[in-house]
């Protein structure tokens, strides 16, 4: 069932409990993601980036496969079909394409541009009927491009964004994109607790959850974080179990060769991680 963002995290909020965004690369990653949500009966949020939108030939492209996937194998809980990170051109297009919540990303602009293009969007958004997460601060790591360092949000700035009637709030609290390194100095709960007193129902996101610590991902679901996103450790696990199948020789067996056969094993490490994440995140039964 494709719908906006907006109900499901409010429940969340309310609830002291998270619901994952998931990206989606492809389709084995799409049908594993759905899959395991009616499992698990938990609403979920399908992640595309505007990378990974070009990678599958367009968001249109996109929304066709998530809608009919949806349809087909008859999906009862929640499911949003959300642009992550999104430009200003980019959200536009997502709206056209038929996505049911997007991302606009303006913390590379000044606070003023930022407010300014997220009050255009969020109209544009909801006259569409369409949840709109925006952002305060960039996240750190590199994701298509863009390189931020895990800088934190001014929690006077997140109010300002969060006054224009965006449904979710990004906020960089030292969280980055990718494998953390190693001299990574964790999660500013200081900044989070700050930025919840200052926007308070507000569902707040949570970027770059691949690789926080279990236990950090729980403390911050306490203090407000409402969608915690998911890509990294997807990746990480699809690419091993594909590595492990082809090292096995498997691919030599019969006619293990078959792409069917050969994404099978990634297929099913990506269900497990997703199964694993929404334990996590206290979303399972709560579709």
């Amino acid at each position: 069932m494709i719908v906006s963002a907006t109900e499901m995290l409010k429940k969340a909020k309310a609830g002291h409990y998270a619901v994952g965004q998931f990206n989606i690369n492809n389709l084995e990653w799409t049908k594993a993601i759905l899959l395991t949500s009616e499992e698990q009966k938990s609403p979920v949020i399908l992640g595309v980036s505007e990378g990974a939108g070009k990678y599958m030939t367009g968001f249109k492209t996109v929304a066709a496969m998530v809608r009919a996937m949806d349809e087909t194998l008859g999906i009862t809980v929640p499911v949003a079909l959300h642009l992550d990170h999104g430009t200003y051109e980019g959200v536009k297009a997502c709206v056209e394409a038929g996505f049911s919540s997007v991302m606009f990303d303006g913390s590379s602009y000044d606070i003023d541009e930022n407010v300014a293009k997220t009050t255009e969007l969020v109209k544009l958004a909801h006259d569409n009927g369409l949840s709109i997460e925006a952002e305060v601060g960039a996240i750190g790591g590199e994701e298509d491009g863009v390189i931020g360092a895990g800088e934190c949000a001014d929690p006077a700035e997140c109010k300002r964004i969060a006054d224009l009637g965006v449904d979710m709030l990004a906020a960089g609290i030292g969280n980055i994109h990718g494998i953390y390194p190693e001299n990574w100095a964790g999660l500013s709960f200081e900044t989070l607790d700050a930025i919840q007193q200052q926007t308070g129902e507000m569902p707040l996101v949570l970027h770059g959850g691949s690789g926080i610590p279990d236990e950090m991902v729980k403390k911050a679901i306490t203090l407000g974080v409402s969608k915690v996103n998911v890509n990294t450790e997807c990746q990480l696990v699809f690419a091993k179990a594909t590595r492990e199948y082809i090292e096995a020789g498997k691919d030599k067996q019969g006619k293990g060769y078959d792409p069917r056969k050969l994404l099978l094993p990634g297929f099913e490490a990506i269900k497990e991680e997703v199964k694993v994440k929404m334990e996590l995140f206290g979303s399972v039964g709560k579709a």
